[in-house]
């Protein structure tokens, strides 16, 4: 979706960066991606605001779910060295 409002917004200002809306899916993904390779950035006020919404989203599609997903893997492993032994008579399991 992105790609498409960035084609629209930039197309018309940069006809050989933004030729096609698949052209500007990568864009896309490397801005969502949070790599910024540089070789394709918007110039126009409308392509900058879209992009700094889409590299928020970037962070929020990739880094939220990627640290949420870590951090209930560590309660997890911290849960099972609690486990370790019975509760009632502590004899180890």
């Amino acid at each position: 979706m992105t790609s498409a409002l960035m084609y629209f917004a930039e197309h018309h200002v940069q006809p050989k960066a933004f030729s096609s809306i698949p052209a500007a899916m990568w864009w896309a993904v490397v801005t969502m991606t949070t790599l910024g390779y540089g070789d394709v950035y918007p110039i126009t006020v409308m392509g900058r605001t879209l992009a700094g919404i889409t590299a928020l989203l970037g962070i929020f599609a990739f880094a939220l779910p990627t640290s949420i997903l870590g951090a209930g893997f560590l309660a997890e492993l911290e849960g099972a060295n609690k486990r370790e032994s019975c509760p009632r008579c502590g004899e180890k399991l």
